[in-house]
């Protein structure tokens, strides 16, 4: 192997296949809110036992379908890091039946104009058998029907489409149309998700598909335990990998994670947006975040000034490009599991920019994925080693804040 081949960082080159068939895997795990188990027990909890040490051990809940992987299990006095991914899925339900055979729906947190002629799956608990569900392809969602009925503001842009327009076609023809769909158990509350998995873009290292929000999240958390796995596990630190349920209505389910387990530290991983590339936002000023130039950190809301230097020390250390986010008032992620379940953790959030959040066509670099897992495991690392190889105590943290009254005069 050459020098300038040995030189290049995991982040400057393309992910290996294998590795993006994971991801590719856990994005289209169907997971919608309150339906993760897909998700987190029938993709990530068989990955994460084949990579994880003989002394790690799973976390199951009563409520949630949310997932703990354990370092140090029964290890309560240990300095302990939660790393959260959110493991739900923006859903859309079915909100009632037509005569004319028009399944209603609720968009969610979707813009309802992103949302037309695309392909869904819905997917239908059997009235006869509940607890069995079923799925049903081929059906699309729809609004006007074709512009030639769409009134003169609606073709002109002037107005646009209403969250209580959409509806889902399954082409139904014939009399009873409704009692067709009846017939088949369909009925108001079943979850409807998109239906597009990821696939490489055009450009070098990207890749664009439905729900990179937030599989990326339990993607990369899942990717740091196999890394520090593979280098043997950590002395001083537990690490709580975490996949949590409800974040996409509230971050409900990081927060009963965070209060089960109690960390000294969390961490939320979950997507950013790419601001540089964002149509008509200019005269908002926000921070130029952007694809390809590395994994982004919190700064404000709820962050921790220090843990937040111990991640840019371990950015700088191994070359890791790193961009920060200003945050206001809320991170708007798992990072804020802590504050939300009344415990004392420090916190941050990381995250990778994308473009066109909460569509069909998602897209992200590859490198701002990788450089966040390396990001956050190099990061781990440094707090085992901290203190003469004892580790970092949370006393490192209390006397950590900075002293602003002590700040030098900038000449």
């Amino acid at each position: 192997m050459t020098k300038d081949k040995q030189d290049k960082k995991p982040w400057t080159q393309a992910m290996p296949e294998k590795q993006f068939g994971f991801m590719r895997d856990i994005l289209a795990a169907p997971s919608p809110v309150g339906l993760e188990a897909a998700m987190t027990f029938g993709v990530l909890q068989p990955e994460l036992e084949r990579l994880m040490l003989g002394t790690w051990s799973f976390c199951r809940f009563k409520g949630n379908a949310g997932l703990v992987l354990d370092t140090h299990p029964g290890k309560d006095d240990m300095f302990s890091v939660m790393v959260i991914g959110h493991a739900d899925k923006i859903r859309m339900q079915v909100r009632s039946i037509g005569d004319d055979g028009k399944i209603w729906i609720d968009s969610d947190s979707f813009l309802p104009s992103t949302l037309i002629g695309h392909e869904v799956l819905l997917f239908s608990e059997d009235p006869g058998k509940p607890g069995t569900y079923r799925v049903l392809e081929g059906a699309t969602i729809e609004a006007v029907g074709a512009i030639h009925f769409a009134d003169a503001a609606l073709r002109s842009g002037e107005t646009g489409i209403k969250k209580e327009q959409l509806y889902l076609e399954l082409q139904v023809h014939g009399e009873k149309k409704k009692e067709q769909i009846l017939e088949r158990g369909i009925r108001p509350g079943d979850s409807i998700i998109l239906n597009r998995p990821i696939r490489p873009g055009f450009s070098p290292n990207t890749f664009y598909g439905a729900y990179l929000d937030n599989g990326l999240g339990c993607f990369v958390t899942a990717e740091v335990a196999r890394l520090i796995a593979e280098r043997g596990g950590l002395k001083n630190v537990r690490v709580l990998f975490a996949f949590a349920s409800y974040e996409e209505i509230g971050r409900f389910g990081s927060r009963v994670l965070a209060a089960e387990f109690m960390p000294d530290v969390v961490v939320g991983v979950d997507v950013n947006h790419d601001f540089v590339a964002a149509p008509n936002i200019g005269d908002k000023r926000n921070t130029p975040l952007e694809m390809g130039k590395g994994y982004t950190l919190s700064i404000g809301s709820v962050a921790s000034e220090f843990l937040n230097r111990v991640f840019e020390e371990a950015a700088k250390e191994h070359g890791i490009p790193v961009q920060r986010d200003v945050c206001g008032r809320d991170t708007g992620t798992d990072a804020m599991a802590g504050v939300l379940a009344n415990i004392d953790a420090a916190a941050t959030s990381i995250g990778f920019p994308i473009r066109n959040m909460h569509t069909i066509s998602e897209s992200g670099h590859t490198g701002d994925v990788i450089a966040a897992i390396h990001g956050i495991a190099r990061t781990l690392e440094r707090m085992d080693a901290m203190n003469n190889n004892k580790g970092v105590s949370a006393d490192d943290f209390r006397d950590g804040h900075p002293r602003l009254d002590r700040a030098r005069k900038l000449e």
